[in-house]
């Protein structure tokens, strides 16, 4: 059963989220069990911070069950009446997760514990608060870099600022002068625009937004919107469509010492930060070149991504939920994780680039702790600071998901040559807003 078909239903607890089945109380003493749905310590920062947080709350039980969140397993114990008493996702899909009813409200968390919202970063608190009401404690933070592979910019007299979405023109004529075709099998791909997921990027970096402010008006058919991805598409159409770009792209080792850079087969293309440390890691002698992505008005910009911790309507143990949250997510945490990364970074010897965690005073902290890896890495680790500083993202509604599959249909609409970009987006714009409408009027009625 798909994501859309999960959210679309009635609400699985109590009306909206309300949260009334579950007292909380900052002045309990912990204890009990903490059961923890879609989070596993699979790395040193994970480690780091579950040993700091365990000790922290002392007598707790805490279990773990490992892998990515499964909604509907989670769904399912919501509405049987047996959730877990913590749960980690992603923050897009708070607001449905919030109007169905699964999640509670944080706000007693957030102020019995004192949880300090403002040390987050904005985008990644909007992303979680539904209505006016905080309903996840943010984690992590994935933001877009430009990367490029210097050798083939240099060869075609280009440069970073050709590439880094400032001039769009200037994007799509590098496009052209980097991509190799041969008998209709793309050698070498110019530009990877990243459709279909990266065009609320494009769309932000033109001035606009694919939804408004308050999460209840779709912006899909914007003269932005269609701008972004007539450019965006055509990125493809000029290298023979975007089948044939998803096929060598597809065929890459993307995560291997062959991958798309050292193989001098990628020009260009946007890429979460996490992509540096892959690069470094398998190909450290790769020719590359790294900036943010920039608006049309050469500003930075990214696009806020991550998960946050939700505790789910029917814990049994709140105030433990409550108190893993904020020490997860605290500075003290992160400065463990980032010390054991900084650890195995020099057994191995290689740099230690950084952590985005979503706490901006932690952030600033680990910042001081990054070693030089040399150029060109040292660039993308100031490219990979500076776009953190300059991110936008979806505020959240009660009905995300419905709305990114209508963006993403649309999208994959125009880049299989079926509709015109007008056209995509005006019938997805009338497909998201009535999901729009449905989800904020059952929300209310809840309330």
């Amino acid at each position: 059963m798909g994501t859309a078909v999960l959210l679309s239903g009635c609400a699985v607890g109590t009306g909206g989220g309300s949260g009334a089945d579950a007292d909380y109380d900052s002045e309990a003493k912990v204890g009990g069990t903490l059961s923890v749905m879609g989070f596993g310590a699979g790395d040193e920062v994970a480690t780091a911070r579950v040993d700091y947080t365990t000790a922290q709350l002392g007598d707790v039980e805490v279990d773990l069950i490992e892998g990515e969140l499964d909604l509907q397993q989670f769904l399912s114990a919501v509405a049987t009446g047996d959730p877990p008493e913590l749960v980690y996702a992603d923050r897009d899909q708070i607001g449905s997760l919030a109007a169905r009813g699964a999640i509670r409200p944080l706000d007693d968390c957030v102020d019995g514990e004192g949880i300090d919202l403002g040390a987050y970063v904005p985008a990644a608190v909007d992303q979680v608060t539904l209505d006016g009401t905080v309903y996840g404690i943010p984690e992590f933070n994935q933001v877009q870099l430009t990367m490029a592979n210097s050798e083939l910019l240099q060869a075609a007299g280009l440069g970073i600022d050709d590439v880094n979405g400032s001039d769009r023109d200037a994007v799509t004529a590098a496009n052209e002068k980097l991509m190799r075709s041969d008998g209709g099998t793309v050698s070498v791909i110019g530009f990877d625009s990243k459709l279909p997921e990266f065009l609320p990027l494009w769309v932000a970096a033109g001035g606009g937004s694919v939804l408004s402010d308050d999460g209840r008006t779709a912006q899909l058919d914007s003269q932005e919107a269609v701008d972004a991805l007539s450019w965006a598409a055509g990125i493809y159409d000029d290298q023979g469509g975007f089948s044939a770009v998803k096929s060598t792209r597809d065929a890459a080792d993307f995560f291997g010492e062959g991958n798309q850079f050292a193989s001098g087969t990628l020009g260009a293309m946007p890429m979460e930060q996490w992509y540096l440390n892959v690069l470094n890691d398998v190909s450290p002698d790769a020719p590359m070149a790294f900036d943010t992505v920039r608006t049309t008005d050469g500003e930075p910009i990214a696009f806020a991504t991550g998960s946050a911790w939700a505790i789910p309507t029917g814990s049994e143990n709140p105030e433990a939920a409550c108190r893993w949250a904020k020490d997860m997510t605290s500075v003290e945490a992160w400065r463990a994780a980032a010390e054991a990364r900084l650890s195995a970074r020099e057994a191995d010897g290689k740099p230690f680039t950084g952590i985005l965690t979503g706490n901006t005073v932690a952030d600033e902290e680990i910042r001081g702790m990054v070693t030089s890896g040399g150029e060109p890495w040292d660039s993308g680790v100031t490219a990979m600071y500076e776009a953190n500083d300059h991110t936008v993202g979806l505020p959240s509604n009660p009905a995300d998901a419905e709305f990114k599959d209508a963006m993403q249909d649309a999208v994959n609409r125009v880049l299989e040559g079926r509709e015109s970009p007008e056209d995509a987006l005006a019938k997805a714009q009338q497909t998201a807003q009535q999901a729009l409408d449905e989800s904020w009027q059952k929300l209310e009625e809840s309330k």
